[in-house]
């Protein structure tokens, strides 16, 4: 039955990012049919605009998501029970050791980042220190080491580049339209005008629409992915108890001071929204759907 489930999931990443690469699509279509009259030049430029976005992103993305995130490295004689948590999991999951960083944040949460096992790092909260016993800790660290061992680290990087994209070309069109509607308009001709202003104001809800598409599609994606690294979780340690226990507390804790929001979907428990239509950017099932 796990694995049954873990073979669904993965075929819903598949199908996310597939939607991804569609608004994708759309947006540079959009974007060509209005400056080139031809949607699939529009196409091949947000394509390319996508793969200098991942070049970058995909240079060193841990240490720059960990300054985003005010976290701090520390090393084994800083934190020696988390460090060795850490380095069990890993040594149980046959991946290298990852760096291990702290947040000072009361509110407890996780989260781990990198390109690939070989360049990872994970960050806890001085509140998920406080509040963990060693079996939750075990849990929840066994959790992130679950998203190393399969890429979602990688996974999770590519889903935040791609909404920047999506933002980015979504701007772009409607600021470039706006800039040469004012250039080349007829200042005399209010009609024109009005009708130029209308088709800026549609084009910037769509953009708007599609960008908040991809972002709720950025978060199924990492929920989905939580299914995996929670069943991951309980194959490193054998123990269930220790994850559902540390989910049962982390799950009605405040919201975090110090996360950044583009990072948002990498942590352990949605770091700001708790309340109400929000379980829409939820980064992690419900503690109930996870029983």
């Amino acid at each position: 039955m796990l694995y049954q489930q873990i073979t669904k999931n993965k075929r819903k990443t598949v199908i996310l990012l597939a939607i991804f690469v569609i608004i994708l699509a759309i947006i540079g279509a959009v974007s060509g049919k209005i400056f080139y009259n031809s949607p699939i030049e529009g196409i091949m430029w947000s394509i390319f605009a996508s793969v200098v976005y991942l070049l970058i992103g995909l240079a060193n993305p841990a240490s720059m998501i960990m300054r985003m995130n005010h976290a701090i490295e520390i090393k084994e004689q800083d934190d020696p029970e988390l460090w060795h948590v850490v380095e069990d999991m890993a040594m149980v999951a046959q991946v290298p050791m990852p760096r291990v960083f702290i947040i000072e944040d009361d509110s407890p949460n996780a989260f781990a980042t990198g390109k690939n096992p070989q360049n990872s790092c994970i960050a806890v909260t001085m509140g998920l220190r406080k509040m963990l016993t060693r079996e939750e800790l075990e849990g929840v660290i066994g959790h992130e080491i679950s998203h190393i061992k399969n890429y979602d680290i990688l996974v999770s990087t590519v889903a935040i580049v791609l909404v920047a994209v999506i933002s980015f070309i979504g701007n772009l069109t409607c600021n470039v339209f706006l800039y040469f509607g004012n250039i080349f308009s007829d200042k005399d001709d209010d009609r024109n005008a009005n009708w130029g202003w209308l088709i800026y104001l549609f084009m910037r809800i769509f953009s708007s629409l599609l960008v908040f598409s991809a972002t709720l599609v950025q978060f199924a994606l990492s929920r989905n992915r939580e299914y995996l690294a929670d069943a991951g979780s309980v194959e490193l340690t054998r123990n269930p108890k220790g994850l559902i226990s540390a989910l049962t507390k982390i799950s009605t804790s405040a919201p975090m001071t110090v996360a950044d929001k583009s990072s948002a979907s990498l942590y352990f428990e949605n770091p700001f929204h708790k309340h109400g239509l929000t379980h829409l950017f939820d980064t992690h099932p419900t503690t109930k759907k996870t029983h």
